[in-house]
């Protein structure tokens, strides 16, 4: 895996690489908005920049994957949607999460070599990479009266979705993102209903949840408070699957009510995914450990993603981008200070999104890919 930062006209964009001769090639972009502006300005911005790093690092590779990260989605989504009726060819995840660098749009995207993406409707993108197709979906927006609601029908819309390609949430979903809108009000809904269709499913405790985050986050509607993006691949054994617990600094999710695996890693021919769920600072009691100190919070979680990572036969040299959520703006430059000393050349993005548990001051999540 190999890094490189490139400044363009009002942007800087990190890539990480992880290039195979003969092979899939993969990519994972960050993007980030310099200039002063208003969103359209910025978004314009940052479209130009993306393009242009396709041509210069990730050439040859198709975007199977984006997501936007927006300072004010009730007043920036339509913007932003209309652009993207010209350029959409794969999969999109738009999130109210804002960026703590005080640009107004960021954007992750994931990459692949000659990956073949067609769209599926509502949301639902197929990419054929890897010897499997991978079903990707982006922005599926809740209805109904409250979060456990909106919940249940999002889960069983998808389960629904995945149907038509022999896929099931239970058997071939890897990854699952739950942006919640006051998540301090409405992730108890979150968990109670997924955990409802988890049980109807056959998941347990003793069987296997999914890879998840669950975070703060919305989307432009009044009267949905839960978005959910999700990732699975069609075929994909159990025996290619290795759930990842780190159960000496963590324990189980179900211990404290949820239900998420801490990560996930996948095995293809040539290479492994590893797929870091939300990970915060706590302990293999399941207690906050450092509460109000975000600096201490965030080396212990850093050390939980390392052993997570360490599970999986990887470092964090194998990391190819990394999320880092905050509930204080007010700690942003703390944080990043300490990202840029020990992370500088990893793609990473910093954004407003309170944690699930009010004590928990930073989170974090990322991909890592390595060689078998």
């Amino acid at each position: 895996m190999t890094c490189k930062t490139k400044e363009y006209k009002g942007t800087s964009v990190q890539v990480a690489s992880f290039v195979k001769e003969g092979g899939c090639c993969e990519y994972h972009m960050i993007v980030h908005t310099l200039a002063a502006g208003s969103f359209e300005q910025q978004l314009v911005a940052l479209h130009e920049a993306f393009d242009d790093a396709m041509d210069d690092m990730c050439r040859g590779a198709h975007p199977v994957f984006v997501r936007y990260f927006l300072s004010d989605i009730s007043n920036q989504a339509e913007t932003l949607k209309n652009m993207l009726d010209k350029r959409q060819s794969c999969a999109v995840s738009i999130i109210g999460q804002p960026p703590m660098d005080g640009s107004k749009v960021a954007m992750w995207a994931y990459l692949v070599s000659e990956a073949d993406v067609t769209s599926c409707g509502e949301g639902l993108w197929k990419a054929d990479y890897l010897g499997y197709e991978h079903l990707w979906l982006g922005d599926a927006c809740g209805r109904g009266d409250c979060s456990e609601e909106q919940t249940i029908r999002l889960m069983d819309s998808y389960q629904k979705a995945l149907a038509p390609y022999g896929c099931s949430i239970q058997d071939h979903c890897l990854r699952t993102w739950f942006f919640v809108q006051d998540v301090d009000v409405n992730y108890a809904g979150v968990v109670t209903g997924r955990k409802q269709q988890f049980d109807m499913m056959g998941l347990t405790e003793d069987t296997h949840y999914l890879a998840s985050t669950g975070i703060a986050g919305s989307n432009e509607l009044r009267d949905s408070c839960v978005t959910l993006d999700t990732y699975a691949a069609v075929g994909m054994s159990q025996e290619c699957i290795t759930y990842l617990k780190g159960s000496t600094h963590l324990n189980p999710t179900h211990e404290y009510g949820v239900t998420f695996e801490r990560g996930t890693a996948v095995d293809y021919d040539d290479r492994r995914h590893v797929l870091i769920s939300g990970t915060a600072s706590i302990d293999n009691k399941g207690q906050i450990v450092h509460p109000g100190d975000v600096k201490a919070q965030t080396l212990r979680m850093w050390e939980n993603v390392s052993v997570l990572l360490e599970e999986a036969g990887c470092t964090y040299a194998d990391v190819m981008h990394m999320i880092v959520y905050l509930r204080d703006i007010a700690d942003y430059a703390d944080v990043k200070k300490m990202y840029d000393e020990r992370f500088p050349e990893h793609p990473k993005v910093f954004v407003w999104a309170p944690v699930c548990r009010p004590g928990w001051l930073i989170e974090m999540e990322c991909i890592a890919v390595r060689n078998r």
